[in-house]
């Protein structure tokens, strides 16, 4: 919940734990719901509970698990959908009439302002959305975690520098609200992650490649708590 003027809600759907969000804006009624999947149904009723119209469908990235309820969600209203020009590039699917954008455009929902920020690593396109002090990460930041880079798209490289950009330029007091429900915690503050995420310990790109690559997943189990960089060092992969 924010003081400034919008509210995100969060709808724990399908089989892989996905955040479905929707953003309400106080003064319109109008709602964006970020990543429709799963269950169609649930995000209507969510809305028309809370008495919103769905004006719009903004997306993360355009993996299966973020997108399949487009189609159905479409159905239910005429909303207009938005995504980052590379990913609908990558994704190559034949969306009618969706609305291109580039990482550092503004949105405008009623009265909310909501940045896309460019954050590739997990697939080209990927975008995460600022909303005042808070901002939905899709799979490019988890709570204690990050996005996979080894699927079609990926790149670690792209990720680390992403991470980075975020550590450096977003204040430390900013929410995060994740794509999946991985971790011990379904938000927590960029400070946390910038103390307690092992993906953001690290300074040389070879070393954060390896480490995403090739050791996290063997060494790490959900849901994810905090490792600290001296955790990291004692376990020799700092």
């Amino acid at each position: 919940m924010s003081d400034t003027g919008f509210k995100v809600h969060a709808l724990e759907l399908g089989p892989m734990l996905n955040f479905v969000y929707l953003v309400e804006d106080l003064s319109s009624r109008r709602c964006a719901v970020v990543d429709p999947a799963w269950d169609v149904d649930a995000i209507v009723s969510k809305a028309q509970q809370l008495d919103l119209k769905i004006t719009d469908i903004l997306l993360t990235h355009s993996h299966h698990d973020h997108i399949n309820g487009i189609e159905g969600l479409l159905n239910h209203g005429n909303a207009e959908v938005h995504l980052l020009k590379p990913e609908y590039e990558f994704w190559q699917h034949e969306l009618d009439k969706p609305s291109l954008h580039h990482g550092g455009d503004d949105l405008l929902l009623g009265d909310t302002n909501i940045k896309m920020l460019h954050t590739p690593g997990h697939t080209p396109g990927s975008v995460c959305y600022q909303l005042g002090n808070e901002i939905i990460t899709g799979d490019t930041l988890f709570v204690f975690g990050c996005g996979r880079c080894d699927m079609s798209g990926g790149s670690p490289e792209d990720m680390f520098e992403t991470l980075k950009n975020m550590k450096e330029r977003l204040p430390d007091d900013m929410l995060i609200h994740p794509g999946h429900n991985y971790s011990v915690k379904k938000t927590a503050t960029l400070g946390e992650q910038v103390e307690g995420n092992p993906f953001m310990h690290y300074e040389d790109e070879a070393e954060f490649v390896k480490y995403r690559q090739h050791v996290h997943d063997k060494t790490r189990d959900e849901p994810y708590a905090a490792v600290s960089k001296q955790q990291l060092k004692i376990a020799d992969l700092l």
